[in-house]
């Protein structure tokens, strides 16, 4: 069957696309970047040493304590569970410290190198998405192209998957209403018949398609939001770097109202973007792909990076779903530079609401990201890029790797100390809990609490004492209360969030696959039955962790994350309340993008409600009309 609206798209101009294998290097690589340059040595000798000696020295200060009395099993893998576990949270802190580093030393100038023009196609892969929240950004980012210069040709192409008729007919006539609106920006629109190979399958049809007339295609997602300057920008940085296959910006978070969802706006803008500057510095050529808010080099992504299957249970073929970190390692690998611009400004996405909401499109990333580990041997990789897909697995794996680590290490704790009573006989109704000299150990939840807040606390110290920064924020007491009050509900979430992933990953371990359903966008909110369903595995746990707190089986220092397990239930609830509005100025978690709209955000929220109030009006001649 032939795909629906055609009429809208222009003359097909085709891009074949090569062939792929994980068995074998490509056939032919490009060889003008080194596979290693002496600049980004420096910087991963900075990035990755010191989190291999800090965790080697941990674990030989464990085992030395647990050698003094005789090393059991329930030993040896706590000390193997904290060095996996140990070395992951390092990482982040050491990647904090370079590009704290960095900015001491200051930014390096970019190109202003003379450049040719270019044809840019904006791709926004759409299913089942609500089509004036998706159209209203379309249009709100195409009067900001059509405002500033004139350098490159762009052109926006909606690329739908959708297969629900109704939401479908609502894509149909939301496009036709930009398509006869004034405006030099063009919009195209096709539906496929077939969900062939998903987003993946969307995106390479219409390169092999259209692809040939389009020297870079700006991949978006349904909610991505992004300014005219932040496109140039881009068009300009791949026209400047005739090496760069891709590069991606750093997108911030927008338009939450949510307790949950500014809890991740918050931490994103306060403490991302030092974690960005590191990743960029670490990674150098060897870059990342996020799937979406970044441009690619069109003919460079039909030459290397079509993606295979992979052999799945039973010998079927299996689609990669997390195809993201991939494509770019399949890029690098045929020479293409990959390359993260964590300051390019002005590029935005939106954020889940509520727990409920985040923790269902995580299981679906965490299918996508083990899959990964399968990859880790495939030919011709770059070793960055191997890490890459290897740090987004372990993203999931650390869970219940945590998880396990801090259930052993309780349970072990009571067994190599004196036995430790809690309740008194001349008192069994008041717990009587031991003192810190009792707790040996609690140093290592002390140490580990403090390696975990570090970077968050960095990044918010670089900010209060910028100057006129804390401003921008709302002032420097109203900064600070919000960071404390973000760094608490990060901590009581913290314990909910690790069930949740290591049931996940044992999920997917077991060949159980999370449906692949377009997330929920907006505000929502659950039944208490709802959140009771979905959140009862936390509570039990909660309780048996309590249980054996009361008769001496685990140690006290487990009471935060049990308490956390027990609310579950409120506490998921409390997630989708809004707090945007809320008279305790902390509480509204605001950032200066919530506290000064951008432009480009304020022109969409009104193109949506242009296009929503088109699309649910009446249509002309129908009883209702009348």
């Amino acid at each position: 069957m032939s795909d629906t609206n055609e009429t809208w798209m222009p003359a097909e101009t085709p891009l074949p696309m090569r062939a792929q294998a994980f068995s074998r290097r490509p056939d032919e690589a490009r060889r003008t970047i080194p596979r290693w340059r002496l600049g980004a040595i420096a910087w991963r000798v900075g990035a990755f040493g010191p989190p291999l000696l800090i965790t080697l020295s941990l674990i030989y200060g464990i085992v030395q304590w647990f050698g003094s009395g005789g090393f059991t099993l329930q030993e040896g893998i706590v000390v193997t569970l904290v060095g996996l576990t140990f070395v992951w949270i390092s990482l982040s802190v050491s990647a904090v410290c370079i590009a704290a580093l960095k900015l001491w030393l200051g930014r390096g100038r970019e190109s202003d190198a003379p450049r040719a023009a270019q044809r840019v196609a904006l791709l926004v892969p759409v299913y089942n998405e609500c089509p004036w929240d998706v159209l209203g950004n379309v249009a709100a980012m195409r009067r900001e192209l059509a405002r500033g210069r004139k350098r490159d040709d762009y052109a926006f192409f909606i690329l739908s998957d959708t297969r629900d008729p109704e939401i479908a007919a609502e894509e149909e006539r939301a496009v036709a209403q930009l398509r006869q609106e004034a405006g030099e920006i063009p919009v195209h629109y096709r539906r496929r018949t077939e969900n062939t190979d998903k987003k993946v399958g969307n995106i390479n049809d219409w390169i092999a398609r259209w692809g040939a007339n389009w020297d870079a295609m700006v991949v978006l997602d349904a909610d991505s939001l992004m300014t005219g300057a932040a496109i140039r920008h881009l068009s300009d940085a791949l026209a400047r770097d005739p090496d760069a296959g891709l590069i991606q910006t750093f997108p911030v978070l927008i338009s939450a109202e949510t307790l949950f969802g500014r809890m991740q706006q918050f931490a994103t803008s306060v403490y991302g973007w030092l974690l960005a500057e590191g990743l960029a510095l670490w990674s150098g050529s060897e870059g990342n792909y996020w799937g979406h808010n970044a441009i690619i080099r069109t003919k460079a992504f039909a030459d290397s990076a079509q993606l295979p299957y992979l052999r799945g249970r039973g010998g079927k073929n299996e689609l990669i779903l997390s195809h993201d970190f991939v494509e770019a390692g399949m890029l690098r690998r045929a020479g293409w530079a990959v390359r993260f611009l964590p300051r390019a400004g002005g590029s935005f996405e939106e954020t889940p609401s509520s727990l409920i909401d985040f923790v269902l499109r995580d299981r679906r990333w965490c299918q996508g990201n083990l899959q990964h580990l399968r990859l880790l041997t495939a030919r011709g990789f770059h070793p960055i890029s191997r890490f890459h897909m290897l740090q987004g697995a372990f993203a999931y794996l650390l869970s219940p790797a945590w998880f396990v680590l801090l259930v052993i290490w309780s349970a072990i704790l009571p067994m190599t100390q004196a036995p430790v009573s809690y309740f008194h006989a001349s008192n069994p109704l008041y717990p009587v809990w031991p003192q810190m000299s009792e707790m040996n150990g609690v140093w290592f939840l002390v140490f580990i609490y403090f390696m975990l807040l570090l970077p968050k606390v960095a990044a918010a110290a670089l900010l209060f004492f910028s100057k006129g920064v804390a401003r921008l924020y709302g002032g420097a007491g109203r900064f600070a209360l919000t960071t404390l009050f973000e760094i608490a509900l990060a901590i009581i979430y913290a314990p909910i969030l690790m069930v949740q992933q290591t049931a996940a990953v044992v999920r997917a371990a077991l060949g159980r696959p999370n449906p692949w359903a377009p997330q929920q966008r907006g505000n929502t909110s659950y039944s208490w039955s709802t959140l009771i369903r979905f959140h009862w595995l936390e509570t039990i746990l909660g309780v048996v962790m309590v249980t054996g707190m009361a008769t001496g089986v685990l140690s006290a220092w487990l009471a935060p994350v049990a308490v956390s397990l027990i609310l579950a239930v409120p506490l998921s609830r409390l997630s989708s309340v809004r707090v945007a509005d809320s008279s305790l100025k902390p509480l509204r978690l605001d950032t200066p993008l919530s506290l000064r709209e951008p432009r480009v955000q304020t022109h969409a929220r009104a193109e949506r409600a242009r296009l929503h109030a088109l699309l649910k009006a009446p249509a002309p001649g129908s009883i209702a009309a009348e």
